[in-house]
């Protein structure tokens, strides 16, 4: 399975493939195997000049996994085109999305449990990717606010631009798959009629752990969605519940925004939110809240309060 994974390194950050319980450095390893491919165009610099690239890039990425298995696994390790994924320090899959545009209650039940309508048309809102964390980054309890709030989602990042795409085309704009956890400070969202405020706080918005490229995931509108806070299971529900499936919403959005490759567009939450409880739970100190996506792999996040992120 092709999951593209954005790290940190001494040297840098650096994009890779996630295989078990490794990376592979897809710069190192063009460099060792097809150094004169590489020089004619970047596509191992980051996701973006990755997906840019196209069936390029899977390609290459295929002929150098297979190189890079063929290794010796020392050898692999000592010029650090294999790493440990548990020692590698993840960032989200593409870090710097050009824009991140929301789908808000697209889940009937979600809908009902917030006492919303059902809109007839999607609900679109802006995240801004200073937001962003990843997966095992600190989600942040604002100092303003206890009303922290878990969404979690499945993600849909683009990987082939565009306007005025049509649903029957739409699925070929996607490049893959991720997890989502839209954390919303309640009070701020609700105090009026936009939702800007209360999805934009910092650290507040999860992404990861990696890209799951198209291909690998057979119906994305047949996924298990499944979010637990401190082990305990708190949302519980399937993509097949949207209410707008992804041609509906890449078709709408790009009617008024020109889609560019690297948008990432979270595709809404189930049922199971904290503030619609009795009484409403929310996020706090010392918790850990974790969204899985069946075929996707798990995003964890540890919470802490305001001034505790920096130390």
């Amino acid at each position: 399975m092709t999951r593209l994974a954005t790290y940190r390194t001494p040297e840098g950050i650096r994009l890779g493939i996630n295989s078990g319980n490794q990376i592979v450095d897809l710069q190192r390893a063009a460099a060792a195997f097809q150094p004169d491919a590489l020089a004619k165009g970047d596509w191992t610099r980051d996701a973006i000049a990755f997906l840019e690239a196209g069936e390029t890039a899977l390609q290459m990425t295929g002929q150098l996994l297979d190189q890079v298995a063929a290794m010796d696994e020392d050898s692999a390790r000592n010029a650090r085109i294999i790493l440990d994924l548990n020692t590698t320090e993840l960032l989200p899959p593409v870090p710097r999305p050009p824009k991140i545009i929301c789908v808000a209650r697209n889940y009937g039940k979600h809908a009902e449990e917030a006492g919303r309508p059902i809109s007839e048309i999607p609900i679109i809102f802006a995240r801004f990717a200073n937001t962003l964390l990843p997966q095992g980054g600190r989600v942040v309890v604002p100092r303003v606010s206890h009303q922290l709030d878990w969404e979690g989602e499945l993600a849909i990042v683009i990987g082939k631009p565009g306007r005025h795409i049509s649903r029957e085309n739409a699925m070929e704009h996607v490049a893959g798959y991720s997890i989502f956890n839209d954390v919303t400070v309640r009070d701020y969202q609700f105090r009026v009629t936009q939702y800007t405020a209360g999805k934009n706080f910092a650290h507040s918005g999860p992404f990861g752990p990696f890209l799951v490229l198209r291909d690998e995931v057979s119906d994305p509108h047949a996924l298990q969605i499944t979010t637990t806070l401190n082990g305990e299971v708190v949302q519980s529900g399937n993509t097949s519940e949207m209410l707008f499936d992804i041609p509906t919403i890449i078709e709408h959005i790009s009617e008024f925004i020109d889609l560019e490759v690297g948008d990432l567009i979270p595709m809404g939450t189930p049922a199971g939110v904290g503030f619609t409880r009795t009484p409403p739970r929310f996020l706090t100190e010392g918790d850990v809240i974790s969204v899985e996506i069946e075929g996707l792999g798990i995003l964890s996040n540890p919470v802490v309060n305001e001034g505790a992120a920096a130390s």
